[in-house]
């Protein structure tokens, strides 16, 4: 097996990430004779190859051939298995990257005002606080909804960061922050 120089392994796990393993950009101060020397060799070792460019899908060129849009440079299976990646992995990787792309985008949650979570996020978020009894009283909750609420969808669904501290006179006091 032959031994990669530290440009071959650059272009190649660069080329490695990218869809359709393109290898181009090449690292940056690699250009001229350099890279057209760099470029050679890993296409006669076959770790890269010369394929026709798709301009519609904006793929760089490497070469203009006169006869047609042009060349790109791109990683082949050989190439992935010189860096020591499996090429099953890098479709498996990039047929999941396609389908993410496709996937519709999540809807954030927007919080509607005038609701009780709305309410309870307020007192929270207040610089004193809320008790339990504070909240049941506000909301017409038992005690137990609003410590479920303020478990499941105010920390867990919401991510908000809600702490308690013990308050002389009042109990326990939880705040948002």
């Amino acid at each position: 097996m032959t031994k990669l120089t530290e440009t071959q392994t650059i272009i190649l796990s660069a080329g490695a990430q990218r869809p359709e393993n393109i290898a181009l950009p090449l690292p940056k101060g690699l250009a001229g004779a350099a890279a057209k020397m760099a470029v050679s060799k890993m296409i006669e070792h076959g770790w890269l190859q010369e394929v026709d460019a798709n301009l519609r899908r904006g793929e760089p060129l490497w070469r203009e051939t006169g006869d047609g849009p042009g060349t790109t440079l791109v990683v082949t299976d050989a190439g992935l298995l010189a860096i020591g990646i499996e090429p099953v992995v890098v479709k498996t990787v990039a047929a999941i990257r396609e389908h993410a792309a496709k996937a519709p985008a999540v809807k954030s949650q927007t919080q509607r005002t005038g609701t009780k979570q709305a309410q309870i996020i307020a007192m929270l978020g207040a610089q004193e606080g809320a008790t339990i009894g504070e909240i049941t009283a506000a909301t017409g909750w038992q005690s137990h909804t609003v410590r479920g609420a303020i478990s499941g969808v105010l920390k867990k669904k919401l991510g908000l960061a809600i702490t308690s501290t013990k308050v002389e006179g009042r109990g326990l006091v939880y705040v948002i922050g």
